[in-house]
């Protein structure tokens, strides 16, 4: 099968920063003594999980089709207004409260479909942790070549799970896509969101992956989706779409956000369009990364310790603050 890139496709990028990072506030006030959301903190190195999520993304996308998310009350703070400061100023989505992970992606998603309608996208939350920076992007870069060559799919990465975690989301793959061989894409055959830990190794051994809910897609493939799986969540932000670029488009999005209620993405609209047949989401491993969603104090502390950063002549203590830290994965970036 060819999957030479066609330079007169468009791609675009999303990073998701409009989070409160609830859990780990408690960890982030007696590391600051503030509510700074964990995306904009440099628990490692010299650069925040925002501003290593930005790099990492530019390896494929150039900045000015890499639209960010965020929170209007993230403004209030100096370390947020500097960390967006170098950002293409169309690009920074401005959301007037946090509605989960839906509203969080269809505003910006509006934005892209606006500027970009025939664009392939891929999603990035900001708080996760990656090694095999380069690596991680070149599977990102086949999703992309699979949905520009097939666009009714959306293609989310799975990541090879190194442990059970009750705590994350898993995706069990289905049947291999006939079509797309020898690649190793399968069907999404369920989702199962932070089981038991017993649950959770059950899921691995019948082949489970992290849901890291990095996807790629259409833009067009998925707002059909979206109006399918939750009509009044497409009608909401189709109203948002139409009011773009008109002087009254923050007074329309406010409306319409005070009108809304929260909607995960996850549980409301991909679990409804995974049950659909012929499945329009695949699923595609990603091996060989270390990967992690820094989503509570626990957890980062124990990839640190896993991956040699706390403890030892090259690490840090962990009474010590992290915000100081030096170590190998911050050198260079």
């Amino acid at each position: 099968m060819d999957f030479a890139f066609n330079a007169a496709l468009v791609r675009c990028g999303i990073v998701l920063a409009a989070g409160e990072g609830e859990r780990l506030k408690p960890f982030v006030h007696r590391l600051r003594g503030d509510g700074l959301p964990k995306q904009y903190i440099n628990f490692i190195g010299t650069r925040s999980m925002l501003e290593h999520t930005f790099s990492r993304v530019e390896i494929l996308l150039p900045s000015e089709r890499l639209f960010t998310v965020i929170s209007q009350r993230h403004l209030r703070y100096p370390e947020v207004r500097e960390q967006l400061s170098s950002r293409p100023g169309e690009t920074i989505v401005v959301q007037p409260e946090n509605k989960e992970t839906g509203p969080g992606l269809l505003l910006p998603l509006m934005h892209v479909y606006k500027r970009h309608p025939e664009s392939a996208v891929a999603v990035f939350p900001s708080d996760h942790f990656v090694i095999e920076e380069g690596l991680f992007m070149a599977h990102v870069d086949l999703a992309f070549r699979v949905v520009e060559r097939h666009p009714s799919y959306v293609v989310l990465l799975g990541m090879e799970p190194e442990e059970p975690e009750p705590e994350y989301g898993y995706i069990l793959p289905g049947n291999k896509v006939a079509r797309l061989a020898p690649l190793s894409i399968h069907e999404v055959s369920r989702f199962v969101e932070k089981p038991p830990l017993h649950v959770a190794c059950e899921l691995i051994k019948q082949g489970g992956l992290w849901n890291a809910l990095v996807m790629v897609f259409k833009v067009g493939t998925l707002l059909k989706l979206v109006r399918r799986a939750a009509p009044a969540l497409y009608r909401s932000f189709k109203r948002i779409e139409e009011a773009i670029g008109a002087p009254l488009m923050e007074a329309v999005i406010k409306e319409v956000y005070q009108r809304m209620r929260p909607i995960n993405f996850s549980r409301q609209v991909l679990e409804i369009v995974s049950a659909e047949r012929p499945s329009h989401l695949l699923v595609l491993p990603v091996r060989g990364v270390h990967w992690c969603d820094w989503g509570s104090e626990q957890r980062i502390i124990r990839v640190l310790r896993k991956v040699g950063y706390l403890g030892g002549p090259h690490g840090v203590s962990e009474g010590k603050p992290l915000l100081t830290v030096q170590n190998r994965y911050a050198a260079g970036k």
